[in-house]
Order: C-alpha cells, then structure tokens, then sequence
C-alpha cells in the first residue's frame, strides 16, 4: 500500500488568498492566466503557468524563491497535513461537504499497485510540468487520489487549525492544518491500509515518477522528498464525489455518417435540442445524444449490443466506432459542447452520462482501466493553498 507522508508546507502569509490562489494550470486558458497574473504580483500562476520565453521555467523558480526570502511564502514549523474541504451545492442542487488531505504520496513505479490510474490517458508530448519541477523543485499543483479504504472522512470530522478559506463560483475551499503526531499518525495508517486511486492528475503523477527516478540517478538516494508528490486524498464514497460526464466531439465524419455508424448499435430516435433538462432525463432513462447542427437524436442501446462490453458509455462508443475513421476531441460543459457544434468546430457531438461512484471502484478492484476521459471530478482543487517543497 502507498506512504503518505506530511511535509513542511509552503503557505501564503496573507490573509487574503483569494488574491493569490489559482484554479489548476490544465484548465486555464491563456487569457485567464493574464487575468490571475493581473490580480496580484504574488499569484500563484507567476509561477505555475509562466508565460513568455525559453527562461520561463527558470523565471518561475527565482520568484518561487523571492516569496521565500521575502516571507510571501512561510514554511510550516513541523511537518503537517492539511485537510482541505470543499462546500458547494451540486448541479443537481444537492449540498456536498467534500473532506480530503493533502499530503506527500509515494511515487511507485507504473504496475507495481498501490497508486492506481482509472481510466487510459490520452498522450502527452509536452514536457511542460516536468521542466517546471526541475526548475522550481516543487510540487505546485496537487494530484487527486481516492483512497479505497474505509474511515478517512471520519478521522477528518474534527476540524483543524483553521488557515485559509476562498470562496469561487460557489465554492467554499477551506483549509486547515493538522499537526498534531497522534491525528498525523493516524491518517497515515489509515491511507496505507489500502489502494490510492488517481481520480485527477495522472500525467503530474507520471513526471513525478520521472523526477523522482532523475533525483535518484543524480543522488543515489531514496529518502529525498522526490519519493512523493504533492496529493489531495478523499475516501471513495458517494457523498464524497461529484462526477460530472466528459462529452464527445466528433471531426473528420458528417454527422450523417456517425449516425450511420451508430445506428448498428443505438436505435436513433428524433429529438429537439438538448437543454440541462436532457442531463438528467439521459441518466434517469438510460440514452445518449447525438447532436448535429440543428438536429439531435436519442441514441438508445439496442438490446444485446453491448452485453460483451462493459458498462460505460464511453467504452459503448469505443466500441461502435472503432472502424470508424472519426477524430474525437473531449469537452466537460454542455454548452460548450453544443456551441462546439453549432460553430464548426466539430462535426457532431455525443452527450454522454457521469459514471457512478460504484463502477469507478468496480474497475479499480478488478485492475482495469475505462476509457479516455470517462470521468470530470467536481469542483477542481485551488493551486496555491499549499506548495510542497522538493528541497
């Protein structure tokens, strides 16, 4: 099972961290990042997304360590967890109190368990992440795992040392620091009592293990803190996850064509366009849509198609298109993705349901993995709140 381990965190010494705090790098458009950069010469993506030249990584680490010197930034006296919730009510309008740790995860090596993916990544060429930790030798933004043991929200129920809270977009991130030995020790046993699953940030997972095996080469060693990387830790439970479906866009095939394709597996029924409405009646009912420009259909599985595949969309329409020369792209909002439609950007769109909490933990017991961007984890984590140094 993996460590998990505190660290002497990094934090901001203001109060107002709304200022200062950033939604993770992978969801900023470039024009956010000019808006967050504008807010305060002390926010995190200065540091996190630099911007600009071939020096911009070694930029990012002298202003890293500027707000070190100059106490922006002030290190944690002991070694310490921080408990990180969030409040918000769900598109549903159900009110969600999500509680999880953030500490240091080992790094193990792909396949040898304890850390799990859950779903196929699609490739990476960017070297972006891993250039930025070896410039600034920190972890900046935190993996989210799942831990499959019982009774972590429980040992979180008692409140820590208050140190900072944000409110965006309806969200409450509040957190707090445990540092006492007796309630550290006792997350660290319960999270090595069994398997991590990685819900979110499964390339910032890789370039850890990247860094990790390079700082093993330069040094010999196996204690530095490059045998973990920086994670936020929530039990595997319903109450405890918001998961919203990541939709399909198809280029490359006339919307025709697809339905074509997809009418050997779905019964293709007429219907007006999709509206939030349509989201739930899709989960309550059991369909699909397929969106063209103007037009939308109800794709309903025939009965027997999919009896040899497994229970998830995505993987139904991996399946029903895998002749199918079609490019295939990824968006999370149903409006962005009926604009994507409507605009050209794509040739047709599948609106597809969130995978449950209980087939999430299904396909991590039996050591498989879905397909490509088959789950959004709701709301994302702030950068920011806490950095872990790797020095």
């Amino acid at each position: 099972m993996p460590a998990f381990r505190p660290f002497r965190a990094l934090r901001y010494a203001q109060d107002d961290l709304a200022q200062v705090v950033a939604p993770p790098y992978d969801v900023l458009a470039e024009s956010d990042v000019h808006a967050l950069a504008a807010q305060s010469e002390h926010n995190i993506v200065h540091v996190d997304v630099p911007l600009g030249g071939q020096d911009r990584y070694a930029r990012a680490a002298a202003r890293l360590e500027r707000w070190r010197e100059d106490g922006v930034l002030v290190p944690d006296a002991e070694p310490s967890f921080t408990v990180y919730r969030m409040r918000f009510t769900d598109a549903t309008g159900a009110e969600r109190d999500i509680a999880g740790v953030l500490g240091g995860l080992e790094v193990v090596d792909a396949g040898a368990g304890g850390v799990l993916p859950h779903e196929r990544t699609t490739p990476k060429a960017s070297t972006d992440r891993l250039d930025l930790t070896r410039a600034t030798r920190a972890n900046l933004s935190p993996v989210w795992g799942l831990s499959l043991a019982a009774g972590l929200t429980g040992l979180l129920s008692q409140p820590g040392e208050l140190v900072g809270s944000v409110t965006d977009a309806g969200v409450q991130h509040v957190v707090e620091r445990v540092d006492d030995p007796a309630r550290v020790a006792g997350i660290e046993e319960a999270l090595a009592a069994d398997d991590v699953l990685i819900a979110d940030g499964h390339h910032r997972y890789a370039i850890s293990r990247t860094y990790r095996d390079e700082v093993r080469s330069a040094t010999g060693r196996r204690d530095t803190p490059a045998e973990q990387t920086l994670a936020f830790v929530s039990e595997l439970v319903p109450d405890q996850l918001s998961v919203a479906a990541i939709h399909r866009l198809y280029t490359g095939l006339p919307v025709a064509d697809l339905a074509a394709a997809l009418a050997s597996w779905f019964d293709l029924v007429s219907m007006g366009m999709p509206g939030q409405d349509t989201l739930a009646a899709m989960e309550a009912e059991g369909f699909l849509v397929l969106v063209g420009p103007g037009a939308a259909w109800r794709l309903e599985p025939q009965p027997g198609a999919f009896d040899q595949v497994r229970s998830l969309d995505g993987a139904w329409l991996e399946t029903a298109l895998a002749d199918v020369e079609v490019g295939v792209a990824y968006q999370h909002g149903l409006a962005e993705t009926l604009a994507a439609v409507a605009d050209g950007a794509a040739a047709a769109a599948v609106l597809i349901r969130p995978v449950s909490v209980a087939e999430i933990e299904r396909t991590a017991r039996e050591g498989l993995l879905m397909p490509p961007k088959s789950t959004f984890f709701t709301p994302k984590l702030k950068t920011g709140l806490v950095v872990r140094p790797l020095d």
